[in-house]
């Protein structure tokens, strides 16, 4: 059953922010103090206006005035480049922390386990890191600017209000519980619709890669008009969200220009009557403060309009946060002192309530090859998995010369699994995933350790010739040749094959098991076997059933046994003579 991957609570999402910007503290102080210069910058000219008004209303020389037109000039040209200084810092600090968001999210889905990725689907991962990440990039680069610029000349403005007169500045208040109620309506609202959203656009990418990844099954299937309307039923939800959420903020733009209406109106009236009751206030001071509140119209307006997109970028950062809360065993340092490899008392089970492993326990001597039999569900995979590292026992321990498997150090430990991914780009740089400086001549040594170097060298460039995706197709042997060549090169001192000949087929099968024998020879290998002939060359033999080991022994010793792994290897027999006879 599928399982999504984790979404940040809000209480999460704010203390990873909180900490990236303790980790620039001195980045974010220098944008937060231009910010309030800016929007200083902003406030003055006002505040000069209202002393102009009240000069001119008493018939002051005109001398008088020169002055203060010459500072609103100088400080309007000192606003206007705090301002674009303020944008710029903003975005620039937004960028770095998205930056480093995106690094810990991939880092965390390269280091967590397949089988997490499995149950979450690939697709939920792909649209966090891509259509996610485009949502708060977005909001870093065009809206927090704006936001954060109107915040700051939001609350000097209602500063200066006070500074004109009390009165004045809670008149300039009135206006707040208005939008306060607007944005309570509209937040609990809207904020679950957001979450939806995101969720939708995940499992439409989910949808996307599952039809394309398996194309050729649906071909052959005739299931394209399913998997179409599946995800036409995806992209209609996504788009029903999008329009109910927009149906939602055309009525809180009307809340919004009410509560303008009445902060204006408030600052008016009060200013008025003050003027006229011969109080302290102004006409200048009153026409000072409509003005500082007639500016923020735009300010608030965009901080309150912008939720629209603030919200998608805190759902997709809650989102992408989520990722980071997954549990991902850290990258051991230790080297063992032995290349033996043990198993003990290992229980293990993907479900709380249905144990896979119970109680497994074996041990892979020095240079020994070990093969794990059982039948379809028996654990061999899951125990080839703990014993590489990539699933942790609930009980028990899995360790290279006495140092636990999670504890080595990288290149200690390798496993082949059936399917071997064929990475875009030169066959060489391909090869050289295992070892980075490996030169030309130690690449052709590994591809002809393992076979593989005749038609390496019979491609159209040779080593140098682009496959993968996009490039020179290769077989199914081809990859799993390729993957024993770069296990050469890596030269670990366990080698884990999880039925690495599986994908050959019967043609290339005994080719492809050459090549695994030459791979890993000399080395401490624990092999999954998916063909019984594999086993028979093993040095030992391991018989999983339901979890538990029935048989350890040699091929002559097991077979004469009488016992399941006689069973198995008579009926493997009589197989391999039908398919001869068919042929």
């Amino acid at each position: 059953m599928s399982q999504a991957l984790p979404v940040a609570t809000p209480r999460q999402t704010w203390a990873w922010l909180c900490g990236q910007l303790r980790a620039r503290r001195v980045e974010a102080a220098f944008t937060v103090a231009t910010g309030l210069g800016a929007a200083g910058a902003s406030v003055v000219p006002v505040t000069a206006l209202g002393m102009l008004v009240d000069l001119v209303r008493d018939g002051a020389a005109s001398a008088t005035l020169v002055p203060i037109g010459v500072l609103v000039a100088a400080i309007a040209l000192l606003g206007g480049v705090a301002a674009g200084a303020t944008t710029t810092l903003v975005t620039r600090l937004g960028e770095r922390i998205l930056a480093s968001l995106r690094e810990e999210t991939v880092g965390t889905a390269l280091r967590l386990p397949a089988h997490t990725l499995d149950r979450a689907g690939r697709g939920d991962l792909l649209a966090r890191v891509s259509a996610d990440v485009a949502a708060v990039g977005t909001a870093a680069a065009e809206f927090m600017p704006t936001v954060i610029s109107a915040l700051f000349l939001a609350v000097l403005s209602v500063t200066a209000m006070f500074g004109l007169d009390w009165r004045l500045g809670l008149a300039g208040l009135a206006a707040m519980p208005a939008y306060l109620l607007a944005l309570r309506w509209y937040l609990p609202r809207s904020a679950p619709i957001y979450a939806a959203e995101r969720a939708a656009v995940g499992a439409r990418s989910q949808l996307l890669m599952e039809s394309l990844q398996g194309v050729r099954t649906v071909h052959a299937y005739r299931l394209e008009g399913r998997h179409l309307d599946a995800i036409d039923g995806a992209s209609a939800r996504a788009r029903d969200l999008s329009v109910g959420v927009f149906s939602l903020f055309t009525r809180f733009v009307g809340r919004i220009s009410r509560a303008e209406l009445l902060g204006l109106a408030t600052i008016l009236f009060a200013g008025f009557f003050s003027v006229r009751a011969g109080g302290n206030v102004t006409v200048g001071e009153t026409a000072a403060a409509a003005v500082l509140f007639h500016r923020l119209f735009n300010p608030v307006s965009m901080i309150l309009f912008t939720f629209d997109e603030i919200q998608a970028a805190g759902a997709g950062l809650a989102r992408l946060v989520g990722v980071g809360t997954l549990p991902v065993a850290p990258t051991g340092t230790r080297t063992p002192t032995g290349t033996d490899l043990t198993l003990r008392a290992v229980t293990f089970g993907y479900e709380e309530q249905v144990p896979v492993l119970c109680g497994i326990s074996l041990r892979v001597a020095p240079g020994e090859r070990v093969a794990l039999v059982g039948s379809t569900g028996a654990g061999k995979t899951t125990v080839a998995s703990i014993a590489a590292g990539l699933l942790r026992p609930r009980s028990g321990t899995a360790a290279v010369g006495g140092v636990p498997v999670d504890e080595l150090a990288p290149g200690i430990v390798a496993i082949i699994t059936q399917e071997s991914h064929v990475f875009a780009g030169p066959l060489i740089e391909d090869l050289r995933l295992a070892a980075p400086g490996a030169t030309v001549e130690a690449a052709e040594a590994a591809l002809e350790q393992v076979g593989a170097l005749d038609w390496a060298r019979c491609l159209p460039g040779g080593l140098a010739t682009v496959v993968g995706e996009g490039g020179h197709p290769l077989t199914a042997a081809q990859a799993q040749q390729l993957a024993l060549a770069r296990l050469v090169l890596l030269d670990p001192a366990i080698a884990i094959l999880d039925e690495a000949t599986a994908e050959a087929g019967s043609a290339g099968a005994r080719e492809l098991e050459e090549s695994a024998l030459a791979a890993t020879k000399g080395r401490t290998t624990l092999l999954v076997a998916h063909r019984l002939t594999q086993a028979a060359g093993a040095d030992r033999i391991v018989v999983l059933e339901h979890g538990v080991v029935l048989e350890v022994g040699t091929h002559d010793a097991l077979v004469a046994a009488g016992g399941r792994y006689a069973t198995l290897w008579a009926a493997w027999q009589g197989r391999t003579r039908s398919a001869r006879g068919h042929a």
